[in-house]
């Protein structure tokens, strides 16, 4: 039966948590380790359902893989390649797999790759990856639902990107890396999972330059240089944001360990402006607080540096009982307000047109049924829970296990009154602690 979470609303979140390693930077590095023979290891891995998602997509590659979840590492023994197809079974899951056809045309030279799936956020097209594939001298072919990219050799080449996607920088960076001279991507993402990408493939002996700013430039290396490697995870950062805005939602005191602030700049300066404190206390540690009502602020979504629309739900559940009106544009993601209905239900007063939603400030939320749609918005459904008056039940977590490792453990060790449960352990194991209700 499919878990659901229980929570009461109202308690301060207090105490320290600890942040795990990036979901959106270890999924891609997993794959960049097939580029080099031998085996490589990967620490501060989080034990997430996209984690094994990828898993199985190596694993059936023929690469041999292992995953020691104690130690938070993954082992991709890539000495053998076997298949160069990504089946659509695993591929459909999660759009980040998609990675996966750079780093089989570099080292195989072919790919057959299943179209990608993963959260209905919106149209996230693939046309910037396979432009870009071509343009380095592979051939193309789109047929029943699978990506077919061969090449004799690749050789290198400027690309430049109508829009700064992460996947097709990430799929062009590993793809350039075995073509024959220098390639140079415009335009270019510049995120720090960018920036922990690059380290980790010129670790392995490629030449990268460039990383986080809009031009990368990839000088081609012979098979020969690389090798396998060990390498940690950079930290969170989407996760780390979702912990602040818990937070603050609960009118709490919390250390936040494990944290690059730089990556959440901007962030930060938001709920700064929205009346949060937040200090830094140490180089990856930050104490954030908040004692009174939250003003509203109006933001639009932007690639990194700017906004992360990954922390776009978040911030509209705390907008919902802010002081004034505030105004969210989401110029990323044309279905990344699905969190909407379901804040409505918890008494928050929303207005939508298309792109922009006018969040007028409640006095405060109601406890309801909800559902996550997809994993951020089912992140920020719990937020609005703890903040909110009342019992909330949250449906449909497998959205949530996507990208949060024991995200209800955290919740709990900082105070919140959350449990985890089914139909069949509603009964037996009882649902909230009637000493901290």
């Amino acid at each position: 039966m499919a878990d659901k979470y229980k929570i009461q609303g109202g308690t301060q979140l207090k105490g320290e948590v600890n942040i795990g390693g990036a979901k959106n930077a270890v999924l891609k590095l997993m794959a960049s380790a097939v580029l080099a023979e031998g085996e490589s290891k990967i620490y501060n891995v989080p034990d997430l359902t996209d984690v094994d998602i990828m898993l199985e997509v190596i694993n059936g590659l023929g690469v041999k893989t292992s995953h020691d979840k104690q130690e938070k590492s993954v082992t991709i023994d890539a000495t053998n390649i076997t298949s160069v197809t990504a089946q659509y079974e695993y591929v459909s899951k999660m759009r980040a797999s998609f990675i996966i056809l750079g780093a089989l045309v570099s080292r195989c030279k072919e790919a057959i790759v299943a179209l990608p799936g993963g959260c209905a956020i919106g149209e996230r097209r693939v046309d910037f990856h396979i432009k870009g594939l071509e343009a380095l001298g592979a051939k193309i072919k789109i047929e029943n639902g699978y990506v077919h990219a061969r090449a004799s050799k690749l050789v290198g080449a400027d690309i430049y990107l109508d829009i700064p996607s992460v996947g097709a920088t990430e799929n062009l960076m590993l793809a350039a890396i075995l073509a024959e001279g220098s390639t140079r991507i415009q335009n270019a993402a510049q995120e720090p999972e960018i920036i922990d990408l690059a380290n980790f493939l010129n670790t392995m002996g490629a030449d990268v330059v460039g990383a986080g700013t809009s031009e990368i430039v990839i000088n081609g290396v012979k098979q020969s240089d690389l090798h396998p490697i060990e390498y940690t995870t950079i930290p969170d950062r989407i996760e780390a944001g979702t912990f602040m805005t818990a937070v603050v939602a609960s009118k709490g005191k919390a250390i936040i360990r494990n944290v690059f602030p730089a990556h959440l700049t901007f962030f930060t300066d938001k709920l700064i402006k929205m009346g949060a404190s937040i200090k830094l206390i140490e180089p990856t540690a930050i104490e954030v607080s908040c004692k009174n009502r939250l003003n509203s602020i109006n933001f639009v979504t932007q690639p990194y540096p700017g906004f992360p629309t990954d922390l776009q739900s978040m911030a509209m559940a705390l907008l919902t009982t802010a002081n004034g009106v505030g105004i969210i544009t989401e110029s990323l993601y044309e279905n990344r307000f699905m969190q909407v209905p379901h804040l409505l239900r918890m008494g928050a007063d929303i207005h939508q047109d298309r792109n922009h939603a006018i969040i007028k400030g409640v006095k405060k939320l109601t406890g309801a049924t909800v559902s996550a749609s997809d994993l951020r918005a089912g992140a920020s459904l719990v937020v609005a829970a703890i903040m909110a008056d009342g019992t909330s039940i949250i449906e449909n977590l497998h959205h949530i296990d996507r990208g949060y490792e024991n995200f209800d453990a955290k919740l709990t060790a900082l105070g919140a009154n959350i449990i985890r449960y089914n139909e069949e352990t509603e009964n037996t194991k009882g649902l909230i602690n009637e000493s901290r209700v």
